[in-house]
């Protein structure tokens, strides 16, 4: 891919994302061990507690003022195979500060050392617990709305199509940023072809492969091992979908937003032009990025003021 077809803005951050060694088992513990060492901030107005004691662990955004009962459970990204809920203190902060809820992020299991279902096994555990302790934390569980990005926003959407064939407490929305939803985005050569920035279909192959046990095929996948594959999406809970135009996972975004439009799920689908994989997390700071999150914290409000 062409690096102008990146948003001039983003361009300075893209040419400094290094590649990853992710194809071995020492490079992905190199890139997890450095991602544990991320140096820790402190947001103001919010504070963070790390719950090591739990399985799954989970790391709670309290505001100092909550202003509603609501509350959200996120997943990170890091294309099943690293990342940590640490890496999304600013988002989990910033939203925690700025609609006055809690958050409380889930530090799942990655594969290929826990496989499907292992990793939505934990998010499933992360909202039950919140299910459980909401009284203590001022949270009305029927009001907690699911997100994550890429492949926390694919967990996510994966977890709320459980819940629902489930019969338990159904979340209010689901917030999925560049989600990673289809395991058959691998197939397409053409998409390979291009070669696209931060997250391209060789590493997608990596990712799915790990948690899927197998390489990616056409052939059918147990319930929930990826969301795209659902045949049925009616009754899901509303939904918002941001994503950018040059990200891989834009087409099976776009695709899923229409299914989920046509089962008559109210869907709201962002689309910034000259955006790569996941620039609102590791270009947080610019006026893109913001534009992106300010919409997202938006339709957040919207949901919970209903």
């Amino acid at each position: 891919m062409q690096l102008s077809r990146v948003d001039p803005e983003l361009q300075p951050y893209v040419r400094r994302i290094p590649p990853l060694p992710l194809g071995s088992n020492w490079g992905r513990r190199f890139v997890r061990w450095l991602g544990k060492r991320l140096p820790s901030k402190q947001f103001a107005g919010v504070m963070i507690e790390q719950r090591n004691d739990l399985k799954p662990p989970l790391r709670i955004y309290r505001p100092a003022a909550c202003h509603s009962s609501a509350a959200l459970v996120w997943i990170h990204g890091g294309g099943l195979i690293i990342g940590n809920a640490a890496q999304d203190d600013q988002f989990c902060a910033t939203t925690a500060q700025k609609l006055g809820i809690v958050v409380v992020s889930v530090d799942y299991r990655l594969a290929p050392e826990h496989p499907f279902p292992a990793p939505l096994d934990d998010c499933l555990a992360g909202w039950n617990w919140l299910q459980r302790h909401a009284a203590t934390l001022g949270v009305d569980p029927t009001r907690v709305i699911i997100g994550g990005e890429s492949a926390g926003g694919g967990l996510a959407a994966s977890l709320a199509q459980r819940l629902f064939d489930a019969g338990q407490t159904q979340p209010m929305g689901q917030l999925l940023l560049c989600p990673m939803l289809d395991d058959r985005t691998t197939l397409d050569r053409g998409l390979t072809a291009i070669d696209h920035f931060v997250w391209n279909n060789h590493k997608n192959m990596l990712g799915w492969q790990a948690y899927l046990g197998h390489k990616p095929s056409i052939d059918v996948l147990p319930a929930y091992a990826a969301a795209a594959r659902r045949a049925d999406l009616a009754g899901l809970p509303a939904t918002w979908i941001g994503v950018g135009d040059i990200d891989l996972f834009y087409e099976e975004n776009r695709r899923y937003a229409e299914r989920l439009q046509a089962a008559a799920v109210d869907v709201t689908f962002e689309v910034v032009v000259g955006g790569p994989h996941g620039f609102q997390n590791w270009a947080f700071s610019t006026a893109i990025a913001q534009r992106l999150l300010a919409k997202a914290h938006a339709w957040l409000q919207t949901l919970i003021e209903r």
